[in-house]
């Protein structure tokens, strides 16, 4: 076993480090050879690597990790949040601004939800923020075809067991009744495969729009569908414990791409909620 071996982090961990893919992501992309050190294929993630190793992927060297950032992204409804869907349907990464650095999501929301998507350039930063020890409280603005009322939501509100899988308590808002339609607030600490709409399924309901409008400290506040704003690294390193960058001027918030005025924007409830809690939202 050699002196690089023993020392150093895992493979896995620098390429999640440099934005390459998930840590565990990462250990898939090892096991195809995809990934070699100084032009040899390795086949094991159980291998330390130190820094300044010359990691490639598919024969290409992978970027020296950078600072941290994070991204606030509207994900538009009929986008597939993955790098490649088998299916051929247009995915998040296609519908990015050019000018955005390789980045990868934290969380999901599957192809009919829209609202906020965090994205990152470090797999480490994802990883951290999707483990469901971290507690952060996921919101929603969700319409449902019906007319609920309150002890409608009290399956929900005790948590589910559907099929096998355990949906922890939600917390559910009724906020208004538009027509055949309810506007309900939902939070939760967890972000199971369309867990929401399962749910609601369970109780007669079904969701016809679901817009998620936090994850955690930060919002979607007034952000188009498609449109990427970076959040600022001094609330970035304030939310997430990080050392604040040094010498590092702090990015305008402004979208990555060109703003464009929405007519309907006014109309939108995923805006209602905005500023509700009186603080300011990350950004």
């Amino acid at each position: 076993m050699t002196e690089e071996t023993t020392k150093g982090e895992r493979i896995a961990k620098v390429l999640a480090r440099a934005g390459v893919a998930s840590r565990r992501e990462a250990e898939r992309m090892i096991t195809a050879g995809r990934i070699s050190i100084d032009g040899v294929k390795i086949d094991s993630p159980a291998l330390n690597v130190s820094p300044d190793a010359p990691i490639e992927v598919d024969g290409k060297p992978i970027a020296a990790a950078g600072r941290v950032r994070v991204w606030r992204y509207y994900k538009p409804r009929g986008l597939v949040t993955s790098a490649r869907d088998e299916k051929g349907r247009a995915t998040v990464f296609d519908n990015l601004p050019a000018d955005l650095p390789r980045v990868i999501s934290i969380g999901r929301l599957d192809i009919n939800s829209e609202g906020l998507l965090l994205l990152t350039n470090d797999g480490e930063i994802k990883r951290r923020l999707e483990l469901p020890s971290t507690g952060w409280v996921r919101k929603y603005r969700v319409r449902v075809n019906g007319a609920p009322l309150d002890e409608t939501f009290a399956p929900l509100r005790r948590g589910l067991t559907l099929e096998g899988q355990r949906f922890q308590p939600m917390q559910v808002v009724i906020d208004r009744q538009q027509g055949a339609n309810a506007w309900l607030t939902i939070s939760l600490r967890e972000g199971k495969n369309r867990e929401i709409r399962r749910a609601m399924e369970t109780v007669g309901l079904k969701v016809n729009r679901l817009i998620r409008t936090s994850y955690g400290p930060f919002q979607l506040g007034d952000l188009s569908p498609g449109e990427v704003v970076e959040i600022r690294p001094r609330a970035l390193a304030d939310q997430l414990g990080l050392t604040p960058p040094t010498g590092t001027a702090q990015p305008k918030d402004r979208p990555t791409s060109k703003r464009k005025k929405n007519p309907h924007r006014a109309n939108d409830p995923s805006r209602s909620l905005r500023g509700r809690s009186g603080k300011r939202p990350a950004r």
